[in-house]
This record gives structure tokens, sequence and C-alpha cells, in this order.
């Protein structure tokens, strides 16, 4: 039969061993949270450099397509250099670039 004493340390070894691996576990749950918590901070981060850059091409286009509304002189300037057109009587001479 075990004694009294040898019974309490048993119970409070187990108890002891339940309690560290509950916060072992706890720990290892709460490192994994913080690796993905980090890990969307960087993707947030990158996100908002990313839409920075867009919105500021954005808003570069909507200056071009203002001009292009209401600039007749940015109008021809387009046409002639992206469409390579010329005005009558006019030669264009195009060369390669290397």
């Amino acid at each position: 039969m075990i004694s009294p004493v040898n019974l309490r340390r048993f119970l409070v070894a187990i108890y002891l061993l339940a309690f560290l691996a509950g916060v072992s576990a706890f720990g290892a749950f709460f490192w994994q949270t913080r690796q993905e918590y980090r890990q969307l901070l960087e993707a947030e981060a990158r996100a908002k450099v990313r839409l920075a850059e867009v919105q500021e091409r954005v808003r570069e286009q909507e200056m071009i397509l203002d001009r292009l509304r209401t600039d007749p002189a940015f109008v021809e300037y387009v046409i002639r250099r992206r469409l390579g057109y010329a005005k009558p009587d006019e030669m264009i001479f195009r060369f390669r670039e290397y």
C-alpha cells in the first residue's frame, strides 16, 4: 500500500506536470499567434505602400485625362507622338533605337 505522503507527492507531481504541459501548450499557441500577427502587420505595410503607389499613378492618369479633355495642344502632341500622325506636307523621320 502507498503511504499518504507518497500519494500526495505523486498527485502534486501529476498536477505539476499537467500545469507545465498546459503552460507549454499555451506558450506555443501564443508564439504562433504572435508570428502570424507580425506577418499580417508586414502584409498590411506592403499593401499600404502599394496602395500609395497606385493612388499616385491614378492621380497622374487623371491629370493626363484632364489635359486631354481641355488642352488641344496636348491632344495634338499625344496624337503626333504616340500615333505618329503628321500634318499635311510634313515628313516624319523615324530612327531605330538600339
